[in-house]
């Protein structure tokens, strides 16, 4: 089952590898991984998913709350948190077929980016799972180039990490 882990950290040199490093030491497998400064510049956060047991992802907190660096753990519950993530993709268009990607875009939210004589190019930022099923709706149209976030993540509602 895919966890969501919520760090915040001090915003220094070499934070991000010591916490890699944990993950590395541990033989955890980072699913995703999203790093950003907060509204505090001294303060990042750090968006891990993991695929692993509750087990695992609880010792995972407690490795990360021995790091001097580390501010705050929290594991997101999927049912108390809004997760983001952004993919831009690339795909071969020409006049027959712009109007269905255009078509597709509409129905998943995308948004175009760019156009171009052979290609067209989209973004979109939602959930995973959208994500993945918009970029499967663009398989036909033969994908040319995808780049994609790691997700990012912020707990609903009045609390806060």
């Amino acid at each position: 089952m895919k966890q969501t882990i919520s760090v915040l950290v001090e915003n220094r040199a070499g934070v991000l590898g010591r916490i890699t490093s944990l993950f590395s030491r541990r033989a955890f497998n980072i699913d995703s991984l999203a790093v950003g400064v907060t509204d505090d510049p001294a303060i990042s956060r750090i968006t891990i998913i993991v695929d692993n047991g509750n087990s695992v992802v609880e010792q995972v907190e407690k490795q990360l709350n021995k790091l001097v660096e580390v501010i705050k753990v929290r594991t997101l519950d999927e049912s108390s948190m809004i997760g983001r993530e952004l993919m831009i993709l690339k795909v071969s268009a020409n006049a027959k077929t712009r109007n269905n990607i255009m078509t597709i875009c509409d129905i998943c939210g995308a948004k175009v980016a760019d156009i171009s004589p052979t290609s067209m190019t989209m973004e979109l930022s939602d959930t995973p799972d959208r994500v993945n099923t918009f970029e499967e709706m663009m398989r036909p149209f033969n994908i040319l180039e995808v780049a994609r976030t790691g997700m990012i993540a912020l707990q609903k509602g009045g609390g806060k990490i």
